[in-house]
């Protein structure tokens, strides 16, 4: 058994050689690359993203990041393909083909038969000079030195550049597509990712208690208001207008201003905080969050257009739906 020294260094020499094979990638983003782009861009069909052992798995991550960033795509089995799997294979597809030798027995039984069908055959391979990168289209080039597996064996750096190069021709047809985060909620509706991109502050408040106290209402009902609220705060309305909150922090601070309460009249306006953060009811949630959090402050106050008093929204009320 290794040290625990030891077992870190071997850590931190994986993590180095995978990253140099990542800078490496730089060199090898050429016209090439940019012809594939626009190709996947154009096609009228989808993106068949095809490979076998370890290249297989890198390939259906590709394929979810691509379907979720707006260009269909599908992962065919190199295997699976030459026994039926073929089929999914349609006019105006796009192949993909990911292999670190290129030279897999799969490989060149599957190679000519996309060859034949007529589909423009794009080869993301470790070795330019394989027999997939002599048949393909465009070569989209993954060489790396070495693997980070001490025998140089097991794939290692060349799958990390795989990945790497596929979230490249990803985002680079993000831009080309202008995909937006609103496009982006489209396909990611369920999840704390979805609800931050789509949920509003309309579907959170509403369930919430509506702790409401006019100027002249005095502090000990405007302290039983806050309690029997629950929300920790209660808003001040004029002629319905909100004009400020009271909340926890503004008691204490009135509480250490007046060492003694008997016998004081405060009411409402005396110990609010005039103009209170608010927020929209079609604003997003998580902009509301964001809101909060550079105010150091837990609830916003929600308003309509012509700032008239709708509730309260919270921030356990973010924190419930996993938004945070």
């Amino acid at each position: 058994m290794k040290t625990s020294e030891e077992i870190k260094h071997i850590a931190c020499q994986v993590i180095d050689d995978e990253k140099k094979a990542v800078a490496g990638l730089a060199a090898h983003i050429d016209d090439a690359f940019v012809r594939a782009v626009e190709i996947i861009f154009s096609a009228h069909g989808r993106v068949i993203i095809t490979g076998i052992g370890k290249s297989a798995n890198i390939a259906t991550k590709i394929v979810s990041t691509l379907n979720s960033t707006g260009t269909p795509a599908i992962f065919m089995h190199a295997a699976d393909a030459i026994h039926g799997d073929l089929g999914m294979v349609q006019s105006g597809d796009v192949v993909i083909c990911i292999s670190k030798s290129g030279n897999t027995p799969e490989i060149k039984v599957l190679v000519p038969l996309i060859k034949n069908f007529g589909n423009t055959l794009i080869a993301m391979v470790g070795d330019i000079d394989s027999f997939l990168a002599q048949q393909a289209d465009i070569v989209l080039n993954t060489t790396v030195e070495h693997e980070a597996c001490p025998n140089n064996l097991a794939p290692t750096s060349s799958t990390t550049a795989q990945l790497v190069m596929g979230d490249a021709l990803a985002v680079a047809l993000i831009e080309c597509r202008n995909f937006t985060a609103s496009d982006f909620a489209r396909f990611h509706p369920g999840g704390a990712l979805g609800k931050k991109l789509y949920m509003r502050v309309d579907e959170l408040y509403r369930q919430n208690e509506r702790p409401l106290v006019n100027p002249s209402t005095p502090l000990r009902e405007t302290i039983l208001e806050m309690t029997s609220r629950r929300l920790g705060c209660a808003v001040v309305v004029d002629d319905g207008r909100v004009v400020g909150i009271v909340c926890d922090g503004d008691l204490r601070r009135m509480m250490k201003k007046h060492q003694q309460l008997d016998g004081l009249h405060l009411t409402a306006a005396d110990i609010m905080t005039p103009k209170p953060k608010t927020v929209c009811p079609n604003e997003f949630a998580v902009k509301a969050l964001d809101k909060m959090r550079k105010n150091a402050i837990t609830q916003l106050v929600v308003v309509d257009e012509q700032g008239s008093y709708l509730g309260v929204l919270h921030i356990h009320d973010i924190l419930r739906e996993g938004i945070l």
